[in-house]
């Protein structure tokens, strides 16, 4: 493996650093917004997942265009890997590749706190304050939803 080619050719650098307080950040009830897209140029999406006990996350699905991973900051969460269901704890990590089969729970009475990275960086904001409402509508309403936002879930496919 190597370095990416470089994208800035400048002599000494720039100031270019971008600092957002926690407090103004978008809140989805279970998701907070760490770093959207439109933050990093498109680079990754970092969101932060508050998960109350015994709580469904996402189902089997998989994307076209993005990586995601998950890295657990406090309690125990389920993550499927595509073959089987794992446990996974504080400081645990898993990297799904683009079109990588995952999903994740929690199954625990307590709750649970993770950071999902998506790379390149996405417009999923819509899909996460929307997703919700979709899902009370027609399984076609969601399955057109969810693939507009590269959500390919493995129960919808043969719809």
């Amino acid at each position: 493996m190597s370095y990416p080619d470089p994208r800035y050719f400048g002599a000494k650098g720039q100031v270019s650093a971008a600092f957002r307080p926690a407090s103004p950040a978008p809140d989805t009830g279970v998701v907070s917004y760490v770093a959207t897209q439109k933050d990093t140029g498109g680079e990754f999406g970092l969101y932060k997942i508050d998960m109350p006990p015994r709580s469904m996350g996402a189902a089997e699905h998989f994307h076209r265009t993005i990586s995601e991973s998950f890295y657990v900051l406090s309690g125990e969460v389920r993550l499927y890997n595509g073959d089987r269901w794992l446990t996974a704890g504080q400081g645990d990590f898993l990297h799904v590749p683009v079109g990588g089969l995952h999903a994740f729970r929690n199954d625990s009475a307590d709750p649970v706190s993770l950071l999902l990275l998506f790379t390149p960086g996405a417009p999923r904001d819509e899909y996460f304050e929307k997703v919700a409402e979709y899902a009370q509508r027609s399984r076609a309403e969601l399955k057109a939803f969810r693939i507009k936002h590269d959500q390919y879930d493995t129960d919808l496919l043969d719809d």
